[in-house]
C-alpha cells in the first residue's frame, strides 16, 4: 500500500476553495479540518458547514479528521464549555463522515506539578471518550507544550490509563521538540502501539524554529521507518507553521506548503511504504 498523505487546508489559505484547489493539483485529496474563512471549526455555522463540505465534495475529497480545539483551557476552569465543544465537534465528524476528532489534555496553571491535575484530567476525558465511543468516533490526543499531555511519558499515562481504542494518539515531533525531547529517541516504542495519526512538521531543539520535515530534531525519518515497518495504516497529515507557529494554530501559505510536501516525499522515497 502507499502511504496516506491529509493535510490542514488552512495552513494554505483561509479561504477553503483555492487551498483545496491546491491540495487536490498536489494530489492530497484527504483534510484535516481546522478551519475556514478564518473562524474555528467549531464556531461555523451549519450554513458554513454546508458551503465548506460542497466545496470539498466538489473536487472529490474527503475530511478525515476535525482538528478541534477541545481541552485547550485551563484545567482549572468548569468542565461544562469544553464538555459542550466536544458534542459540537463530534456533531461536524458525523456531518463529514470524520472517523476522528482532536482533542487537549488541558493546560496546567504555571509553576504547579501536572500530578496535581492528574485524576481530574483523566476524569474529563474519559467523560469525553465515551461519549465519542458512542458515535463510533476516536478521539485523538495531541501532544501540545504545557498541556499534562506534553511529553511521552504523560501522554502514555493518559492513553495506557484510559485503555481504550476509541482514544489514541496524534503523534507531533515538533511539539515534542518544543518541550525539549527528541520524539523518536525518547518516545516512539513507548507510544506506538497507540499512534493512529501523525502531524508532520519538525522543529529545532534550544530555539523551537520550526522547520520542513527532515529539516529539524523530530527525527522524522527514524519515525517513518519504524512506522512503516509496524505497518501503520493512518495517515501522515501535512502541518508544516512554517509561517506562523502558535499555540491557537499555525499557517504556512501555498508556496512554504508546496515545498514542505517536497521535503516529506523526499524522506518517503527513501522508505518502503507500510505492508
Amino acid at each position: 500500500m502507499r502511504w496516506k498523505l491529509a493535510a490542514f487546508a488552512d495552513e494554505i489559505h483561509p479561504d477553503p476553495a483555492p487551498a483545496l484547489d491546491t491540495m487536490h493539483a498536489a494530489g492530497i485529496n484527504t483534510v484535516e479540518l481546522r478551519s475556514a474563512w478564518g473562524k474555528n471549526v467549531l464556531d461555523l455555522t451549519d450554513e458554513e458547514l454546508a458551503a465548506l463540505a460542497q466545496e470539498v465534495a466538489r473536487r472529490t475529497m474527503t475530511v478525515a479528521v476535525i482538528a478541534s480545539p477541545v481541552g485547550k483551557s485551563l484545567i482549572t476552569d468548569p468542565a461544562a464549555f469544553q464538555s459542550a465543544r466536544l458534542d459540537r465537534a463530534l456533531a461536524i465528524a458525523r456531518r463529514f463522515g470524520s472517523w476522528g476528532v482532536r482533542v487537549f489534555s488541558f493546560y496546567l496553571p504555571p509553576g504547579e506539578p501536572p500530578e496535581r491535575y492528574r485524576d481530574e484530567v483523566l476524569r474529563r476525558i474519559e467523560q469525553w471518550v465515551h461519549r465519542a465511543a458512542e458515535s463510533g468516533i476516536t478521539l485523538l490526543h495531541e501532544n501540545e507544550k504545557e498541556i499534562y499531555g506534553d511529553i511521552p511519558h504523560r501522554c502514555f499515562d493518559l492513553l495506557n490509563s484510559i485503555g481504550s481504542p476509541w482514544f489514541r494518539a496524534v503523534w507531533d515531533p515538533a511539539n515534542f521538540v518544543r518541550c525539549g525531547v527528541r520524539p523518536f529517541s525518547t518516545g516512539f516504542a513507548m507510544l506506538a502501539p497507540f499512534i493512529a495519526h501523525v502531524h508532520v512538521k519538525d522543529a529545532v531543539l534550544g530555539s523551537g524554529e520550526v522547520t520542513v520535515a527532515g529539516a529539524g530534531d523530530g527525527e522524522i525519518a527514524e519515525t517513518l521507518a519504524a512506522l512503516a515497518t509496524r505497518g501503520y495504516r493512518g495517515y501522515l497529515s501535512l502541518e508544516p507553521h512554517l509561517l506562523i507557529a502558535g499555540s491557537h494554530g499555525g499557517f504556512t501559505g501555498r508556496t512554504a506548503f508546496l515545498t514542505a510536501l517536497r521535503a516529506l516525499r523526499q524522506l518517503l522515497e527513501g522508505i518502503p511504504a507500510p505492508s
